[in-house]
């Protein structure tokens, strides 16, 4: 099994590459279409800021490649903010795969920080890569931006008030925590996607 990991001007790539080597997993990290294409699995990871990072996918035609993307496809963080119709960070057009807008935590109580960062609980699983055991458990986050829940939310998550942890669509699923750093509860959920 090809399992590639798409290759372009975000953090957290190498975190991910070896997440998916602890689970048995040698992925690819390419920008190649003919690669990308024919993988049978792919990540779309990253940390990064919307406005910069969509204007490098642009530039590199990854924005219309990653659409045509037709096998199972896992956004992560910034990645799953870009595969959403827009973001408030820096008024930027996204991919659009998720009809759902990205929105900035707007905290009324002084002791919600933003960013998010942290290990927090997830719920209300509805995707075949959340095994039942792991509603309620915690996962690590690291964003200032979030996606409110939508027709497209496989899981919720409570910070400031309830965003979307995951959705999924069509052959497109995306976490907005990091599986690569969420212990063995992020592994099994990798290891799920794989397994698709």
């Amino acid at each position: 099994m090809q399992v590639a990991i798409v290759k372009y001007n975000a953090g957290n790539i190498y975190s991910v590459d070896y997440a998916l080597r602890r689970i048995g997993i040698t992925p690819i990290i390419t920008d190649n279409r003919d690669i990308l294409l024919n993988a049978d699995k792919i990540i779309f990871p990253g940390q990064g800021e919307a406005q910069t990072t969509m204007a490098y996918l642009r530039k590199n035609s990854l924005d219309s490649l990653i659409k045509e993307l037709r096998q199972p496809v896992l956004g992560i963080c910034i990645g799953m903010q870009l595969m959403c119709t827009a973001s408030e960070e820096g008024d930027t057009e996204c991919l659009g795969i998720f009809d759902a807008p990205v929105v900035r935590f707007r905290p009324s109580r002084k002791e919600d920080k933003v960013p998010h960062m942290g290990w927090n609980n997830i719920y209300n699983l509805t995707s075949p890569i959340f095994n039942e055991d792991i509603e309620d458990e915690y996962v690590y986050f690291v964003h200032s931006y979030c996606v409110p829940d939508n027709s497209h939310s496989i899981a919720t998550c409570n910070y400031v008030h309830p965003f979307s942890a995951a959705l999924k669509r069509d052959n497109f699923y995306a976490t907005q925590f990091h599986p690569e750093k969420s212990g063995t509860v992020g592994e099994r959920i990798l290891r799920s996607f794989i397994e698709l």
